[in-house]
């Protein structure tokens, strides 16, 4: 008799994303966690936990704001260009932090240099500038008003008046206002101490070598640095493997000794169990939510444990980061002092649709280049699991619950993930290859900065159409007369040349169906085999378009395997998910694989013939020349 599985607690009891963070902070209700005096140089980015009163006057006298001459306005009522007043010096010169010894008496000048106090009996300074040496004295031509050139006590910051405000989030001006009525230290919130423990068997720390099957913590780090960005003291302990004792005693230990706790990994059913049941034995009222509809992020957990929150994020890093962002964030926050939302919000336009499925909230991220009309949002996501699209992007959009659907052409509220945006210097949209890295590369150097985004061959030309993007690099093959890439542009586009590059077939060394066949006999070995494996790659990309055409119609298995890489092919392959694609000779020699040329073909950059920004332009095309020696080491010809 077969015995039945292990029983699995069922965690999806799902709430709308609006239920759970009502549920969370109503449970947790979170405020600061007391106060603690910090020294001027550890302010920055603290949080004032106290009104700031001026002790004391600043500036603390009246001082010269330029220099010159300490002088009585009365002695140069008459003063003018043609009739200039005599003045004689005192023998006294005053500089900064010299206290005045004599008194200005009618008549008479003392030297003053910028921020030195004003001596007894002068009421302005004049501009040594506006003087004419003259005797044992000067000669002034104009006359002054008093009060001119100087600064009164108290002018500044006045003795008892409020300097900062409960809740100011301190920055460099701050710690200058603190250091100018005298103050060494300032109370502040005390930060949150926050544990962060990765868990799952996979899990290797950066630096160490990778196992088989084994992936790399990115995780941990990204959430210490977000927990960072966001007031709080974070501390990675590090991973643990999916053990019930040693998950256990991690656990406690972390939550005993910092004001928080969160895990990442381990919230989907099976393994999520054995982290559960550890959160649910830590204290009142325990789980609040273990299961929120939204995409990505739907196996969140979050629980408040005798007034701590714990909380166990996805283990994929865009679900993690997103959950963090969207419902944990806002609690710590206001745990630091802080403001429970900290990001920015900003208009764009988006020029593809969005589709979403009904009843959960979906984040879609996207990166923003300007367009004609403004902002422009481009979608860059690349499934939960992906680290590189927050690389990419400055955002995100919200698709409610109830929406399936958002419209091209359709203007967005677009969430960022840094303070502010800054566009790209150029923002270049179409097929991606590893040489342009090189030519990115010298481009950087010029103090020019550029986007990258890998849509396709015809998804650049798409941008590049809308005026969205500066570049679309294309390796498009015109079936009727064999020409890449010309009988592609629209009027008023033009071709940079770019460099040829060898597509070819990508095999296993050693496979039969390849080794000493030419590329007819291997492609026909291949389609009679039902056991091969094919990896394709992503509609709209020129390797697609030069694959299909190289089938002419067939669909063998693994057609609809599209990634949307060359290294991602060649990673398929050579982990043996796959037995052939196509892509170019760099990744293949790079993963050791065996390559059957197809086509040389050209990888070009379309722009408009009029750009919106022609030095730029004509900044690319001097760092590609530049780039001539680079591009061949990796293997492409100019």
């Amino acid at each position: 008799m077969t015995n039945p599985p292990p029983h699995q607690d069922q965690f999806l009891n799902i709430l709308s994303r609006d239920a759970a963070e009502a549920a969370f902070l109503s449970a947790l209700q979170p405020q600061p966690l007391g106060h603690e005096p910090v020294a001027l140089a550890g302010l920055p980015g603290r949080v004032l936990a106290q009104d700031i009163a001026a002790p004391v006057d600043a500036p603390p006298f009246d001082r010269a704001t330029v220099d010159g001459f300490a002088i009585r306005s009365a002695d140069l009522s008459e003063a003018s260009e043609a009739e200039p007043v005599t003045l004689r010096l005192n023998p006294e010169t005053i500089a900064c932090g010299t206290a005045p010894a004599l008194t200005v008496a009618p008549g008479t000048a003392t030297t003053i240099a910028t921020g030195g106090p004003l001596p007894r009996g002068a009421d302005a300074v004049v501009m040594i500038e506006h003087t004419e040496p003259e005797g044992d004295g000067i000669a002034v031509s104009r006359a002054l008003a008093p009060g001119s050139h100087i600064s009164f006590a108290g002018s500044d910051i006045a003795r008892g008046q409020t300097l900062l405000r409960k809740g100011t989030l301190i920055g460099a001006r701050e710690v200058a206002m603190l250091a100018a009525v005298g103050l060494a230290f300032a109370p502040v919130w005390r930060r949150p101490r926050v544990a962060v423990l990765s868990t799952g068997d996979e899990l290797v720390q950066p630096g160490q070598p990778l196992p088989p099957a084994g992936v790399y913590d990115s995780n941990g780090p990204v959430i210490v640095a977000a927990l960072r960005e966001n007031g709080c003291e974070a501390v990675h302990l590090g991973a643990v493997a999916d053990d019930a004792a040693a998950l256990s005693e991690a656990v406690r230990a972390a939550f005993a000794s910092h004001d928080a706790l969160i895990l990442s990994g381990g919230t989907s059913k099976g393994a999520g169990d054995l982290t559960t049941k550890v959160i649910a034995g830590l204290g009142a009222p325990g789980i609040i939510a273990h299961g929120v509809a939204l995409k990505p992020g739907k196996p969140l957990c979050l629980a408040v444990c005798d007034g701590k929150p714990v909380v166990v994020l996805p283990g994929f890093p865009t679900s993690a980061m997103f959950t963090f962002h969207e419902l944990v964030a806002p609690a710590l926050r206001a745990m630091a002092g802080l403001p429970l939302r900290g990001t920015a919000r900003v208009a764009a336009t988006l020029p593809l649709r969005l589709t979403s499925e009904l009843g959960r909230t979906e984040f879609a991220m996207v990166a923003l280049t300007e367009g004609p009309e403004g902002l422009v949002a481009h979608p860059v996501g690349k499934g939960s699991g992906a680290v590189t699209a927050f690389a990419q992007a400055d955002g995100f959009v919200t698709i409610p619950a109830l929406t399936d659907t958002i419209a091209p052409g359709t203007s967005a509220e677009v969430t960022l993930f840094g303070p502010h945006v800054t566009p790209p210097g150029l923002a270049i949209i179409g097929s991606h290859c590893t040489g342009l890295d090189a030519v990115v590369g010298r481009l950087s150097e010029r103090g020019i900065s550029a986007r990258i985004l890998a849509t396709g061959s015809q998804g650049g030309l798409a941008a590049l159409h809308r005026r969205e993007c500066d570049i679309a690099p294309i390796h498009l093959l015109h079936a009727e007369s064999g020409t890449y890439n010309a009988p592609f542009l629209s009027e008023g586009m033009r071709l940079i040349p770019g460099w040829r590059r060898m597509q070819g077939l990508l095999f296993r060394k050693g496979d039969a169906r390849f080794e000493g066949r030419d590329l007819g006999q291997a492609l026909a070995a291949l389609l009679a085999d039902p056991q091969a494996i094919m990896v394709n790659r992503n509609q709209g990309s020129g390797t697609r378009v030069l694959l299909d055409r190289l089938l002419n119609g067939t669909r063998p298995q693994g057609y609809w395997n599209q990634p949307a890489s060359h290294n991602a092919v060649a990673t398929a392959i050579a982990q043996n998910r796959a037995d052939w694609g196509m892509a170019i000779r760099p990744v293949a020699q790079a993963l050791g694989l065996g390559f059957l040329p197809v086509a040389d073909e050209h990888y070009d950059f379309a722009v408009w013939e009029t750009p919106r920004n022609p030095a730029t332009i004509a900044a690319f095309e001097a760092a590609l020349s530049e780039s001539a020696g680079a591009l061949a080491q990796i293997g492409f010809e100019r």
